[in-house]
């Protein structure tokens, strides 16, 4: 059965209901991320928050936001760009996700290094629990800090903890100017050395992508291609234009083609899977030759994104998490690597709020 509550106060109380029977539970918005995370059990029940679709409260002045769970990526980012403003997250399914689940699932971009995730634009939150409470952590205040840690829990837990219902925002100012610079490079290491002299450099680009031949030849280009964002007044761009030897302007649009990079794929490759590889400046060229299918690196800051046909029949020694699987997953799969020395601590987190384990069932790869 699939209910779509109206308010937050009877999605709690759904919550508790079937808690007190002893259901289990399948959440979401507009579901666009269900091949996210561990395998999906079968759920007795699924919520949606799609309803919950809200501004409760906008403050252009003072930079903040705050909005129900299950408006939609795509409509508060156009709602924002009225007066200039804007949540930078650049969330894969971005035309179908709700803000929600963009934050369940921590999704981010190509401009992460620069304005950071979820966790640095999220200044508050509502959720209901298990019990059918409604608790609010933070408020709409940038410098408020008292009660933001039971919140950010909730931040890439994937529904596992409870149900958001309300998020509050600090907004950014769109940058006056924007401009996109490629250059393509024969091997891998010419593209890191061209990487790190930027990194060195007194150049502070918004986002900074290295993209393998392989996703290069889908987006119409050749080599190893390392592409540059930069925003600011036209002398800030005119400097990076002189500072950038041998790159060449493109179109800003690639970035949009580089956001959608994972729903493409997917879309086009029904048994594929998405491997997310976290790593040190220094390992860059090992995590690139890691993998012979497309790959994109967020050069910034290490996070890299494997696009594979198949499950791989195993993950190279890397620190590795198949983000994106096929349905469904292979019973033998590794989609998560060996928990480390916190999962004790995370066990005890639901345990604590979600002590029978009804919520989104196999989603943090069936370990919690």
């Amino acid at each position: 059965m699939t209910i779509m509550p109206d308010s937050a106060a009877a999605l709690a109380a759904a919550l508790a209901q079937a808690a007190s029977e002893k259901q289990t539970i399948e959440t979401g918005g507009a579901f666009s991320k269900v091949r996210a995370g561990g395998p999906r059990g079968t759920a007795d029940l699924t919520i949606s928050t799609a309803k919950l679709n809200r501004v409760l409260n906008y403050e252009p002045r003072d930079l903040t936001i705050s909005v129900e769970a299950g408006m939609p990526f795509a409509e508060l980012s156009a709602l924002l760009a009225k007066n200039q403003q804007m949540i930078p997250l650049d969330p894969p399914y971005a035309a179908q996700a709700t803000i929600g689940g963009v934050i369940a699932a921590n999704s981010s971009g190509p401009r992460r290094r620069w304005f950071g995730t979820a966790r640095d634009l999220v200044i508050g939150m509502q959720y209901a629990t298990m019990e059918g409470k409604l608790v609010q952590s933070g408020g709409m205040v940038v410098k408020n800090v008292a009660g933001l840690d039971t919140g950010k829990l909730h931040i890439g837990a994937l529904g596992t903890l409870g149900v958001m219902t309300v998020l509050n925002f600090k907004l950014l100012p769109m940058p006056v100017g924007v401009r996109t610079w490629a250059q393509e490079f024969p091997t891998v290491a010419e593209a890191i050395a061209a990487r790190d002299r930027i990194l060195k450099s007194t150049l502070q680009p918004m986002a900074l992508d290295l993209i393998n031949s392989a996703a290069a030849q889908t987006l119409g280009m050749q080599g190893f291609v390392l592409l540059l964002e930069a925003g600011g007044q036209a002398p800030v761009l005119e400097r990076y234009a002189r500072e950038l030897p041998g790159f060449a302007v493109v179109d800003q649009s690639i970035w949009a083609r580089i956001n959608a990079f994972t729903e493409t794929y997917l879309a086009g490759h029904p048994a594929g899977c998405v491997v997310r590889i976290s790593s040190k400046f220094s390992d860059a060229g090992a995590v690139l030759s890691a993998f012979a299918t497309p790959m994109i690196l967020r050069a910034g800051n290490g996070v890299a994104y494997a696009y594979c046909e198949s499950m791989p029949a195993a993950l190279p020694p890397l620190k590795c998490v198949v983000e994106y699987a096929p349905e469904p997953r292979p019973a033998s799969a590794t989609l998560w690597p060996a928990p480390a020395t916190d999962f004790d601590l995370m066990r005890r987190v639901k345990e604590m709020m979600d002590p029978q384990r009804l919520l989104n069932p196999g989603r943090l790869y069936g370990r919690l």
